[in-house]
């Protein structure tokens, strides 16, 4: 298994010290939708390069459609 480092924002890093150190309940719902839109952003930027480097086409384009689902393109505007 690769470990990988992941970056987060300042104020994030700062809320987590505060309710993990300091037992802050106050700032929980910020600090879990900043943790969910942290983890479709990775989910999002996985999908992009699996559908740039996948072995096969059939592969690159089933990554990249779901890549463009859940980045909400509609089909229309979609070559």
């Amino acid at each position: 298994m690769e470990i990988k480092n992941v970056q987060i924002p300042f104020s994030l890093f700062r809320q987590l010290v505060s309710y993990h150190l300091m037992e802050d309940q106050s700032c929980s719902e910020e600090i879990c939708k900043g943790l969910m839109e942290k983890v479709d952003r990775m989910a999002n930027r996985q999908l992009y390069t699996q559908s740039k480097t996948a072995s096969t086409e059939e592969e690159r384009e089933k990554f990249r459609q779901e890549y463009l689902d859940r980045r909400g393109i509609p089909d229309s505007f979609r070559w």
